[in-house]
């Protein structure tokens, strides 16, 4: 299958994201920083200006603001001339039936060369795209929140899903100064939440046996190894350090880690006791309104400072 992302410059890949949420206006702010027309659907036409303001503010923040004349915000998928898109994201909610009703409509609208990327962090793409035809143009496209900030993108191959697409696809990403990572089973989770979820498993098993405090986990991973990791991977590090080392260690720890099969009940528990995390004011710590603005100014600029860091590692933008 030969797609028109394959080879083309960011420029000439003219592109579509479904869903103005959150995740949707950082990712358009992806795309528009490498010069990609982008149209951004977003069925909250009242909505509609502050989303163009935010996307604004992000563009000039790394010195893009020109680029904003490349979006069309619309309410509705005929609003788009599909004829000249080459590439579709969608982020929509988490919910399943709302993909597969618009990968449908996506599969009808657009050309047949058209790449149709879902940025679901749920549901492998192999499920979205069940039943539909050309699936070998249908991918996962997970970023990571705010995407427009992390660098990661991962580039998830579904059974059907043609190598070319996903070799292109990757390859845009790159030129748009993302880092792409190949997965090539659709596993759920895919490749960064897998890894996330087993650092978390272990975390929360030690805080339901008493060994330690979240505050204490939070200090374990940020000021020990976690900081190593802006340096080098988990894999890296162990370079550094000597795999034999690593191996012993490995060798004595690995039977006394968590294996549960369900989150411990000082996690599943929280939910149902409307202790959400800065959505309610509760959760492991307790938030007012003004100390959730002032942790989510110091995560923006502890994050960017990252990305500051990280710049010598990343892929230069291709305008």
């Amino acid at each position: 299958m030969t797609n028109g992302i394959m080879l083309g410059a960011p420029s000439s890949t003219p592109a579509v994201v479904v869903g103005a949420g959150t995740m949707g206006a950082d990712v358009a702010v992806v795309l528009l920083r490498a010069r990609c027309p982008v149209h951004l659907i977003e069925t909250r036409t009242q909505a509609h200006q502050q989303i163009r303001e935010r996307i604004a503010a992000n563009l000039e923040q790394i010195n893009c603001a020109g680029n904003l004349e490349l979006l069309t915000m619309v309410a509705t998928l005929e609003a788009v001339d599909w004829q000249n898109v080459q590439l579709v994201i969608e982020c929509i909610p988490e919910k399943l039936d709302y993909k597969r009703e618009l990968f449908k409509s996506l599969s009808a609208l657009a050309r047949p060369d058209t790449v149709l990327a879902s940025n679901s962090s749920s549901f492998p793409i192999s499920q979205i795209a069940e039943g539909l035809p050309q699936r070998e143009r249908m991918i996962g496209l997970h970023f990571f929140m705010p995407a427009h900030i992390v660098p990661l993108v991962e580039v998830v191959l579904g059974p059907d899903t043609d190598q070319q697409v996903a070799d292109g696809l990757a390859t845009l990403m790159r030129r748009c100064g993302s880092v792409p990572i190949m997965v090539r089973k659709d596993v759920p989770g895919f490749v960064a939440n897998r890894l996330q979820h087993a650092l978390g498993r272990e975390a929360f098993s030690m805080i339901q046996e008493g060994i330690v405090t979240p505050q204490d986990i939070d200090n374990a991973v940020r000021f020990g190894f976690g900081f190593r990791y802006i340096a080098a991977g988990p894999i890296m590090q162990k370079e550094h350090a000597g795999l034999d080392v690593h191996a012993a260690a490995a060798a004595t720890i690995y039977p006394t880690l968590s294996n549960v099969s369900e989150p411990p009940s000082v996690l599943a528990d929280k939910p149902g006791q409307g202790q959400l995390g800065m959505k309610s004011g509760q959760g492991f710590y307790d938030w007012t309104p003004e100390q959730i603005a002032v942790e989510r100014a110091r995560y923006d600029k502890a994050l960017r400072t990252g990305l500051s860091i990280l710049a010598a590692d990343l892929p230069e933008i291709e305008p």
